[in-house]
Order: C-alpha cells, then sequence, then structure tokens
C-alpha cells in the first residue's frame, strides 16, 4: 500500500477515535400506509438516505395502518407520555389537533420561512392554512381520479382515449360498458364515502362545507340531489352494483376486470400501472354544474410537546422528503403527487411524465380542486355524513331524510364553535 496512504488512513482512524461521538436526536414518526404499493419500503428508503446525510438523527418510523388508526396511534402515544415528535395524518385533522393544542405552528419553528411555505401548491396549502397560520405540510397527497380500462372501452365502441367528461357521459358510457361479469363504473362507498361524495358535490357545484370549519350543507338541495345521482347509478341506471362498493378491495376488482370504470386516489396509480394486464387510462373526474375533485391524504405535523433540537431535527426530516428531488421520485415510486412545481420540473419526473403521461393527471387536475371536507368536531362530523351516504346507497333511508339527520348531528357538534 502507498505510504501516503497508509499514514492518510491511520491519522483518520486516530482522529474519529479521538472525536466525541455526534450528539444524536431520535424522532419517532407516526405513518400511514393506507393504500396500494410497496409504501413501507418507499418509505424505509428516504428515511435510511436521510440518516446517512444526518448521522446525528435517529428516525423511528412507525407504520400505523389508514389515517383514523394512525391518528388514534399517534395521539395515544402522547397521552401515555410516550415519544413522538411528528406524523403523517390526515391533512383534515387539523382543526382537532389545533383544538387539543396538540401541534406547532410552523412559523413558531426557527428556520421556517415565508418562501419555503410559498413552494408548496396552493391547493394542496388549502387544510393546511387555518387562522392566517400554517399548521401542517403536504406530503402524501392525492386527488380522486378516474382509472379506466381502454379494452373495454373499444371493445364497446368508444373511443379509448376519451373518458367521460360530464354526468350524463358517465351514465351512457356506463350503460355501453355494463356486461352480465362486468359493471360500468364503481365509486366506493366505505372507507372515505365522505371524500367519493365531497368529489360529486362539487361538480355539482355545492361545497359541503364552509371555509371557516364552522358549518356545513349536507341538507342543500344540490347536496341530496347529488346523493340521489350516486345512487341512480345503481338503482336506476344498473351500471353500479347495489349497496356499498368497498374501498380496500376495488383496485383488485378494476385490475380483475369487474369494472370499467373505477373512482380512487391517485396514491394507486403505480399499483395499478405495476398490476394491470391490460391497456389503461387514466382521467379528471366527469363534470355536471362544474369540474372538480377534493384535495385528499396526508400532511406532516410537528407536535407541540417537543424540545428545540427535536422540533429542529424534525423540521430537517420534512424539509428532505418534501424538496423537489425527493418528491419527485416518491411521485414516481407511488403514485402520489409531487407536492411543489419544483419536483416537476425535475429531470426525473420531467423524463417520467412524458414516459407516462397519467402521472400528470392528479396534478392538473389541482386547477379545479378545493380543500378536503373538514371542519371543528371533524370525525364525528364525518362520520355522521358517512352513514348518512351509506344508509341512503343500501336504501336503510332516503337520501333527504339521511342527510337532514347528519345535518342537524353537525349543527349540534359545531354550535358550541360558532
Amino acid at each position: 500500500m502507498n505510504v501516503f496512504k497508509t499514514l492518510a488512513l491511520s491519522g483518520a482512524a486516530s482522529m474519529a477515535l479521538m472525536a466525541p461521538a455526534l450528539a444524536e436526536t431520535e424522532l419517532t414518526m407516526y405513518y400511514p400506509i393506507a393504500v396500494g404499493g410497496a409504501l413501507t419500503e418507499v418509505v424505509d428508503g428516504i428515511v435510511a438516505d436521510f440518516q446517512a446525510e444526518n448521522p446525528d438523527i435517529k428516525v423511528n418510523a412507525i407504520y400505523s395502518g389508514n389515517y383514523d388508526d394512525t391518528r388514534v396511534r399517534a395521539l395515544s402515544a402522547l397521552s401515555s407520555g410516550e415519544p413522538a415528535q411528528l406524523a403523517v395524518m390526515f391533512s383534515i385533522d387539523a382543526y382537532d389537533l389545533i383544538e387539543q393544542e396538540l401541534i406547532v405552528p410552523f412559523e413558531e419553528i426557527d428556520g421556517v420561512t415565508e418562501d419555503w411555505l410559498n413552494s408548496f401548491y396552493p391547493a394542496l396549502m388549502a387544510n393546511s392554512r387555518i387562522e392566517g397560520q400554517t399548521w401542517g405540510i403536504p406530503f402524501q397527497r392525492s386527488t380522486i381520479v378516474a382509472y379506466y380500462n381502454k379494452d373495454m372501452f373499444r371493445e364497446a365502441g368508444l373511443d379509448p382515449e376519451m373518458a367521460p367528461k360530464s354526468w350524463d357521459g358517465l351514465v351512457e358510457m356506463g350503460k355501453a360498458l355494463t356486461k352480465d361479469d362486468t359493471f360500468g363504473l364503481m365509486i366506493p362507498s366505505t372507507g372515505y364515502p365522505y371524500w367519493m361524495f365531497q368529489a360529486l358535490a362539487i361538480q355539482n357545484g355545492k361545497e359541503l362545507m364552509s371555509g371557516d370549519g364552522l358549518s356545513t350543507s349536507f341538507d342543500d338541495e344540490a347536496v341530496v340531489e347529488t346523493l340521489e345521482f350516486w345512487k341512480s347509478l345503481s338503482t336506476e341506471h344498473g351500471i353500479m352494483p347495489e349497496g356499498t362498493v368497498e374501498w380496500g378491495t376495488l383496485r383488485q376488482a378494476f385490475l380483475e376486470g369487474q369494472t370499467a370504470m373505477m373512482w380512487h386516489s391517485t396514491g394507486n396509480l403505480t399499483a395499478v400501472k405495476n398490476g394491470a394486464s391490460f391497456d389503461f387510462g387514466v382521467a379528471e373526474l366527469p363534470a355536471n354544474v362544474r369540474p372538480g375533485s377534493p384535495t385528499g391524504g396526508g400532511n406532516f405535523y410537528i407536535f407541540k410537546d417537543t424540545t428545540p433540537e427535536e422540533q429542529a431535527a424534525a423540521l430537517k426530516l420534512i424539509q428532505f422528503m418534501t424538496a423537489p428531488e425527493q418528491a419527485a421520485a416518491w411521485s414516481i415510486a407511488t403514485g402520489y403527487m409531487g407536492v411543489s412545481p419544483a419536483a416537476y420540473e425535475t429531470d426525473a419526473l420531467k423524463a417520467y411524465t412524458e414516459e407516462f403521461p397519467p402521472a400528470l393527471v392528479a396534478r392538473n387536475q389541482l386547477e379545479n380542486a378545493v380543500a378536503e371536507f373538514s371542519t371543528f368536531e371533524t370525525a364525528r362530523v364525518r362520520d355522521g355524513l358517512n352513514n348518512a351516504i351509506q344508509a341512503a346507497l343500501t336504501s336503510a333511508k332516503e337520501p333527504a331524510a339521511a342527510l337532514e339527520e347528519a345535518q342537524s348531528a353537525a349543527e349540534r357538534l359545531l354550535k358550541a364553535y360558532q
């Protein structure tokens, strides 16, 4: 071995032995795995890359089921005194987390700049900015998109490059695609029925909640018409199964040819791409009065009961995971959106979207997107709406009666905040 190299290595080893160990900051991050794909491996890879660049920070990622499971587990850990510094939870959890004084606004964390907060898509920040402060940073974000089987479109004599653009077109094409063993359309009504319903209501020209989280409009005439339309897709038009459609098994039903079209999260895009044995397309949702979808998915939150050192480390992790190159790699691996315009300017995502244009659909739909349904007492208000939707779809109640009941319950829950 070269003597100079030997001496250099020897000196480096001596210095390493003499140097004090880096002070380690430990972070516990709760993370939801709610939709398809090997997301655990993807997140593990990102965390490993972060720790390689930041050997003084150790990250314990706890994968905790869907978004509701994650909220319950993270908050249970906090209440029992277990360490937890940050989590990815529903973007719509912000009101409840603020009310319980569990999270800290990012403006109060050293190192956060307005330029960084403004670097994300405004539509993805709509659920984060409340009363002049920013409570969450978008990461695992989505819109609802329409997946469709182009081979089935061809067999039915439909243009495989033209998904339905209107409710009338949805029904017409759905009828052409429905056969003995295949439905024309499936919209999931378990898991997150309120999310799909919000998309339909927006398309019918009506928001379900006020911008301040203090009121809902479940019994509005246009909202009732929306639920009647959803139900009619099965009971009147026969293009969808009667009763409820399972969120968790719908992707597989689409891949197995049980439905020609499905509405689902863009977070399923890579799993569909990898699993489809047929030619498929992805399109923005159809319009009635207007086009549109709610945004969806999770934000990073930093918990209030953390030290300045832990906050700084958590911020460094969030900035790493949402940086353009990382956000681009995340989008390619999962189907979730890159959360900033800069992500789509990276060489990696530009090349990927040129090769696979469906990866741009959810991003493009942000132009017509609105904040996901969120109010004070979000979980309880949302549960009332979910129950109303399912009661109507299963014919347990008429749509108007079910929604009137949900509206009355929401008014009772929100009265104290008004």
